[in-house]
């Protein structure tokens, strides 16, 4: 074989089943696949990124697609990788998708519709208070969460002033905060690799929370997107740079139209039991990605 890859794919929910299928499709194209590189476990030196013998830099493509266990070290090497191979996502997407600030900026420069959103620094806490005024409801979300985490609804200016002290202690540099848009607590999350349609499934929030995220409580339920839906996540993909893109969508009821939560370029393939309740994605995605590795490894 004469190519040879990276591979870092998450294990749980069944992606070490996943990992099992791509590394046999990828052999049948004589391509070898070096599986388990985290590179919390990496060394740079000399010139060279060494995961135990491994010279990573030396490898003709890096597929890094694991969202639950990235450090700033992994993501600093990551960074360096994309600037010697191939990458899937590129470094450039992978951070800007984990933006959500950055994303958001870009998609709506593009003619995408995302929430109402501002940037404040953290000295203007008046201007948070001017916000609230305006929007009436609003979400504080971190720049770089994800699965939910660190989302807060902000209802009131009394919520407001409770959080504050709260987000001073934290030390942040600026607050990002998004317009509370009135929905039907479900979501649809499409899947888009290498800029075709994969997938679409859709997620509902529990009785006792506002957030449709799994890992928030909320639940997974089939779900056909229209020709509008798949349009938009392609773009929003497009516009992002993603090769592999899970993008989050919402019906606005007040201004009737479909708004981009957010840009996932780590989205999770169908679990065994979410396979069970008709969630039949996961061979397209397979074969699409090892297209897309074959490809990229031919340049």
């Amino acid at each position: 074989m004469d190519r040879k890859i990276g591979m870092w794919l998450y294990s749980n929910g069944g992606g070490d089943r996943i990992q099992k299928k791509i590394v046999k499709k990828l052999k049948e194209r004589e391509i070898e696949t070096v599986t388990d590189i985290n590179l919390r476990q990496a060394i740079a030196k000399k010139g060279h990124i060494y995961h135990g013998k491994t010279r990573v830099d030396e490898l003709d493509l890096f597929f890094s697609y694991n969202a639950g266990e990235q450090t700033q070290y992994q993501t600093f090497l990551y960074q360096a990788l994309n600037r010697v191979i191939p990458m899937i996502n590129s470094y450039e997407s992978f951070a800007l998708t984990e933006d959500k600030f950055q994303t958001s900026f870009l998609l709506q420069k593009h003619g995408i519709h995302t929430p109402d959103f501002q940037l404040c620094h953290r000295d203007d806490s008046k201007q948070l208070s001017r916000i609230m005024k305006k929007w009436s409801k609003m979400v504080y979300k971190p720049t770089d969460g994800w699965g939910g985490l660190g989302l807060t609804k902000i209802e009131s200016q009394a919520t407001l002033d409770m959080l504050m002290p709260f987000l001073n202690q934290m030390d942040l540099r600026f607050f990002y905060v998004e317009k509370f848009l009135k929905y039907d607590n479900t979501d649809f999350r499409v899947d888009i690799v290498d800029g075709q349609f994969v997938g679409c499934y859709g997620r509902k929030a529990s009785d006792t929370d506002w957030r449709t995220n799994i890992t928030s409580g909320g639940s997974v339920f089939m779900r056909e997107p229209d020709d509008e839906v798949i349009d938009i996540a392609k773009k929003a993909a497009k516009i992002c740079g993603t090769d592999i893109a899970g993008i989050d969508i919402i019906y606005d009821m007040e201004q009737e139209k479909y708004v981009v939560l957010e840009v996932n370029g780590i989205p999770a393939f169908a679990t065994p039991e979410q396979e069970k309740m008709g969630l039949d994605f996961n061979k397209k995605k397979i074969d699409l990605i090892v297209d897309l590795i074959d490809r990229r490894t031919k340049l």
